[in-house]
């Protein structure tokens, strides 16, 4: 693509993104320098720092680095590298100058097919909510995953399967919004074949659990995990932490399990008896 102030803008506009990301984009090409060392830099790059972009857009810095990820996924390829020196900028450059005009690159609609050159990057933007998403939202991505798979290692998965197990796998590490891209990312490094998709664990998995080890489990599955040591607090302030200590153990002598379960434990019953919320 030429790199002209116009031909990215034309790009910008053909893209699909967000209000927000689109903005963002507007912003990094104002400051393109379109000469070789203007203000010192290279030619097609803007500097800026995170936190004046972030008081420019007048969002925070998380959500920053959401609309720096939806552009680096979208058409617009959005690269950016850390400049030397210790307070210097980030430089910014849109990667799709770097590529052959192709009319199918950029997806204009939204019935154009998710998966042009085996990409996905155009539709796989924005952020996914891992645990508050409405169901429509929800029905989006699993129409997109449904769309998107017959490429990909995960093409025998049902797709509710493959949505359950994404966001499991990012509430066992404790995020809370991710990009979108990480989806697509999750179905290309999907491993195991046909037999391993299936929504429950195999039988000799099944069976390799107790009981005990079973009801412990549905104990913590309601528990928040994300900044739990606020909850924990919240709830000693509730019950006490007399009695709060008196139910951990109470809980470790049952189960026979570590401290940092019993605590899930406590917490998962007490977002059950709505004591705390989640």
């Amino acid at each position: 693509m030429e790199l002209t102030t116009g031909a990215i803008l034309r790009r910008i506009t053909h893209t699909n993104l967000s209000c927000a990301a689109h903005k963002l984009a507007t912003l990094i090409l104002d400051g393109v320098a379109w000469k070789e060392g203007y203000n010192g830099l290279p030619h097609g790059s803007a500097a800026f720092t995170l936190s004046d972009l972030a008081e420019r857009m007048e969002v925070s810095r998380q959500h920053l680095h959401s609309l720096l990820t939806e552009l680096a996924t979208s058409g617009l390829r959005l690269l950016r590298h850390r400049g030397k020196g210790r307070f210097a900028p980030w430089l910014f450059r849109f990667g799709c100058c770097d590529e052959p005009d192709l009319d199918d690159d950029v997806s204009t609609t939204a019935d154009i097919s998710p998966y042009i050159r085996d990409s996905n990057k155009n539709v796989f933007h924005g952020t996914i909510m891992v645990d508050r998403e409405k169901p429509e939202t929800a029905a989006r991505w699993l129409a997109l995953i449904g769309k998107a798979k017959a490429a990909l290692p995960c093409r025998a998965a049902d797709s509710r399967h493959i949505w359950d197990r994404f966001r499991e796998f990012n509430r066992r590490r404790g995020r809370e919004v991710v990009p979108a891209g990480y989806l697509l990312g999750f179905m290309r490094k999907w491993k195991g074949s046909g037999a391993e998709f299936r929504q429950g664990p195999p039988p000799q998995a099944a069976a390799s659990v107790s009981p005990e080890a079973a009801q412990l489990q549905r104990l913590m599955a309601p528990a928040p995990f994300i900044n739990r040591y606020f909850h924990e607090s919240d709830l000693k302030r509730t019950i006490g932490v007399d009695r709060y200590e008196e139910r951990v153990d109470d809980l470790r002598s049952r189960f026979g399990c570590s401290v940092f379960q019993a605590q899930l434990a406590v917490h998962g019953m007490a977002v059950a008896k709505g004591v705390i919320q989640r």
